[in-house]
């Protein structure tokens, strides 16, 4: 069985999020829509913001993030995206720090997928690709693609989805102001003409 067989899934089904309350998409996996239909907005126009921009953040494999067959566990992968959407968010001027401490407002995770193309192994450098896919009033969706930076392999590639809470759990919208920061672009952002995905071949030909 190979590496690409290998998904995990999950999804949150008893928040009662209206906005992940929709139809998949013909082809889709269940509860997971196709990159290409997933930049909408309520409360931004979309000539205001770009979400072709991807932060990029360097992690290195550590010795405990494998298992017994020594490549790396599945569920550091999300662990990964984590780190991606943190710096992503940090490069825009805020944590989520910010906004738990500042304004009562909490990123829950309430869908995550990734797709596991290739392996990990210990001490190997990847860069963890981030970009928002999707930005609403009250939600919005990250999607990533983790690359092996000595081969510039894709090994991996997921979304996460994620709506706004106040402390107590109920739903609510974003703060004022940080929907328009995470639409801002900054200095660090990498845009790309085609998607990584396309960027980077399957497999790389020996010399």
């Amino acid at each position: 069985m190979t590496s690409s067989t290998f998904r995990f899934y999950s999804r949150a089904h008893t928040l009662g999020m209206s906005d992940y309350n929709r139809e998949p998409l013909q082809g889709d996996i269940p509860g997971v829509r196709r990159r290409a239909h997933l930049i909408q907005m309520t409360n931004l126009h979309e000539e205001d913001a770009s979400f072709e921009e991807w932060h990029e953040t360097l992690v290195r494999v550590r010795y405990s993030e494998t298992d017994k067959m020594g490549v790396v566990y599945h569920a550091n992968y999300l662990v990964w995206f984590e780190i991606g959407r943190t710096e992503f968010c940090r490069a825009r001027g805020f944590s989520y720090r910010d906004m738990e401490e500042n304004e009562d407002a909490w990123l829950v995770v309430a869908e995550s997928y990734c797709r596991y193309k290739a392996p990990a192994y210990y001490d190997d450098e990847l860069l963890v690709r981030t970009h928002i896919t999707e930005l609403r009033r009250r939600s919005l969706r990250f999607g990533y693609e983790i690359v092996r930076i000595t081969d510039g392999k894709i090994i991996a590639e997921g979304e996460t989805g994620h709506v706004v809470t106040d402390g107590k759990g109920r739903v609510r919208s974003f703060p004022t102001g940080y929907t328009q920061l995470l639409a801002t672009v900054p200095e660090s952002a990498i845009h790309y003409t085609q998607p990584p995905g396309e960027r980077v071949p399957e497999e790389i030909p020996p010399e």
